[in-house]
């Protein structure tokens, strides 16, 4: 029996920035992984998703790009090569983070892990079995698709994974949840040049976004021939040879539509079962997330829980963030979660990103607000690369003007939420972002725009 300092369980984005820290921090490291480095994320999640919406877009501004000059024709997408880029671009960062685990002299460990009891786990790979005891353990074991009863995945039934490694372009695809994630596929795929239909069961996609921002992607969605189907049931699938045909109520009405593939995206499950966690005393909240403190301790006080198996959105740097505060914690620092200044990303066309409130959730915590617009459609940069769709949102306290929310539907809207984060976390007031210098011709210069209107002194846009 080997024993250790800090067992990490899971070696996804929160697994082994843990384990890192938890070496920075003068702890001796085992890290378990059962299935592959770098975890769902870096293997069949974020990024490899991001290269096909990268390809997507490359694929339709060559082909639709005439109005700025270049006239391209006979444009052709290479299915092999760009499935070729994509397993390139994983493989460079897995073997990264495989790099980093060594050199931070963190035993890797391959297989499954069982509690024993609160200080010893059993891990299993295959017919080899090993026993290791630990003074602390950090649970990172992320999250899998789910799996709908009347939707069993096959070949033609496929989930999130599986739509990253289809054989071709689809024709026609049908992706049932209008999620993050649903949306994110379906808009690559309709740039890709499949015709593609989302179902969603509420009365909007892309939930946890302000309307004033989904309504700018739905129109992006309609462009690019999207159907968007909402207050809608998928009730049924029925494959033949050629795809699928897909059964759903909407309106009242039973419909149906035929693609080669259905793609269910309605939701993922922590991976918090066949552990053994029950007999170790965890408790468990709903859903089968685990609940933790504020410093990411179970309710047995030396084991600790990261990422999509605790209460949350479930995103990467939410679980690499947890990671250091709880490997900092172990080491004896007073470090605690803080959600206020994490943002969300959205990589639909165009782009949203969020941070901190919205108006009103401040609004629904009795917190009095002043707000503020800005357009990308008066900014120079988003005129020149002819992404002139959006806007940023600020949303400051009235008696101090302290930033505690920002809102961004636009190109680069994932670059550009890193300042408003930092502003946030920082206290930082409007006046403060209004007399930082922005570059210019820069898409960061709406954000300071913005703050000009919080304060009634906007350059660009004439006063009512």
């Amino acid at each position: 029996m080997k024993y250790i300092d800090t067992l990490v369980i899971g070696a996804g984005p929160g697994g082994y920035v843990a384990a890192i820290r938890a070496t920075q921090m003068k702890q001796n490291v085992t890290i378990v992984e059962r299935e592959y480095l770098g975890g769902v994320c870096s293997n069949v999640g974020c990024i490899p998703s991001k290269v096909l919406i990268s390809v997507g877009h490359r694929f339709e501004q060559a082909k639709h790009s005439d109005d700025m000059g270049v006239v391209a024709q006979e444009v052709k997408l290479d299915w092999t090569k760009v499935q070729e880029f994509k397993k390139g671009v994983v493989s460079k960062l897995v073997g990264g983070v495989e790099s980093l685990l060594k050199g931070n002299k963190i035993d890797i460990v391959k297989g499954e892990a069982y509690f024993i009891d609160a200080n010893t786990v059993r891990v299993i790979d295959g017919d080899n079995a090993q026993t290791y005891s630990f003074k602390n353990a950090i649970l990172a074991t992320g999250s899998r698709s789910v799996e709908i009863p009347t939707f069993k995945f096959t070949e033609r039934v496929i989930n999130s994974t599986d739509a990253l490694s289809l054989p071709e372009v689809p024709e026609k695809l049908v992706v049932i949840g209008g999620g993050y994630i649903g949306t994110e596929l379906g808009s690559a795929y309709a740039n890709l040049g499949s015709q593609v239909t989302i179902i969603e069961g509420s009365k909007d996609i892309l939930a946890g976004f302000e309307k004033q921002m989904t309504q700018v992607v739905k129109k992006g969605l309609k462009k690019k021939g999207v159907e968007v189907v909402v207050g809608a049931s998928a009730t049924g699938v029925e494959e033949n040879e050629n795809g699928v045909v897909v059964t759903y109520e909407a309106g009242g009405e039973e419909k149906t539509v035929e693609a080669n593939y259905v793609l269910v995206t309605v939701g993922r499950l922590p991976n918090t079962d066949e552990m053994g966690l029950e007999a170790v005393g965890i408790e468990f909240a709903e859903r089968g997330l685990l609940k933790v403190d504020k410093q990411c301790r179970t309710s047995v006080p030396n084991i600790y829980a990261i990422g999509d198996i605790v209460s949350g959105p479930q995103l990467a740097h939410k679980a690499s963030y947890e990671g250091k505060v709880a490997a900092e914690a172990i080491a004896g620092e007073k470090s605690i979660v803080d959600y206020l200044a994490i943002p969300a990303v959205c990589f639909t066309d165009p782009e949203l990103a969020t941070v901190g409130y919205n108006e009103e959730q401040a609004k629904a915590e009795g917190i009095e607000v002043k707000v503020a617009k800005f357009p990308f459609a008066t900014n120079g940069r988003a005129l020149a690369l002819n992404a002139t769709e959006g806007f940023v949102k600020l949303v400051v306290r009235k008696n101090d003007g302290i930033l505690i929310g920002a809102q961004i539907v636009g190109a680069g809207a994932s670059d550009m939420i890193a300042e408003l984060s930092l502003a946030i976390e920082a206290g930082m007031t409007a006046e403060d972002i209004a007399l930082t210098i922005h570059a210019h011709p820069t898409l960061g210069e709406i954000t300071m725009e913005a703050a000009e209107v919080i304060m009634g002194r906007p350059i660009h846009i004439v006063k009512a």
